[in-house]
């Protein structure tokens, strides 16, 4: 993200909808962040996964004298192995945990637009809370964020459930990059948070 910093709503006057939407904002920008410093010691247990995999696929290859001394350090490594891919589950589960609250915020703004559709019905254009973003522009802004995680946590499953068992190394090296890289948070997901905390005012315009 531009700013590592969390965003802590301000103390104002706003009230009702507007002051839900504008927590939701700081709420979304903070999720984002503790997900992005998950996903970082994530790939860093995933990097050690995809190195002991190698080494072990190595050794499988070769022919070595003394079978003793490799028994020994095959157990060692099947050890570091299952502490690995526990610590990794344990991320993954921080992971989902944080992408389900993404998706209650979601819930909320698309509860705030049915309070306020009801509230204004026959009223042309509904009114606008903040700059110049209709609610309906939140809770669509907040819907496409959460459908990127959606997705990208449903990979991180699959990645999870194979990357301790492929003996393809090229695969392996696939899924490490999977991890790192994102594929379904799309680049423009900063530009759609930074436009959604400048229109709550927690961004100077």
């Amino acid at each position: 993200m531009e700013s590592k910093s969390t965003v802590t709503p301000k103390k104002s006057a706003v009230t009702g909808s507007a002051r839900k939407i504008k927590d939701n904002a700081a709420d979304w920008h903070n999720l984002m962040l503790k997900w992005e410093s998950c996903n970082d010691t994530a790939f860093t247990a995933a990097s050690k996964i995809v190195n002991l995999r190698i080494s072990a696929l190595s050794h499988e290859k070769m022919l070595l004298d003394d079978v003793a001394s490799t028994q020994e350090n095959t157990d060692k490594d099947k050890e570091e192995l299952e502490r690995l891919c526990s610590e990794l589950l344990d991320l993954l589960e921080k992971m989902q945990q944080i992408q389900h609250r993404m998706e209650k915020l979601t819930s909320t703004f698309k509860g705030v637009c049915d309070l306020e559709a009801y509230q204004c019905i026959g009223q042309e254009p509904s009114p606008i809370l903040f700059h110049t973003w209709p609610t309906t522009l939140f809770y669509e802004t907040s819907l496409k964020m959460s459908e990127m995680y959606k997705k990208e946590i449903t990979l991180k499953k699959t990645i999870v459930g194979e990357i301790a068992h492929t003996s393809d190394q090229d695969l392996l090296m696939v899924y490490l990059s999977c991890w790192l890289y994102q594929p379904y948070i799309d680049n423009n997901i900063r530009v759609l948070l930074e436009s959604m905390l400048l229109e709550t005012g927690h961004r100077a315009l």
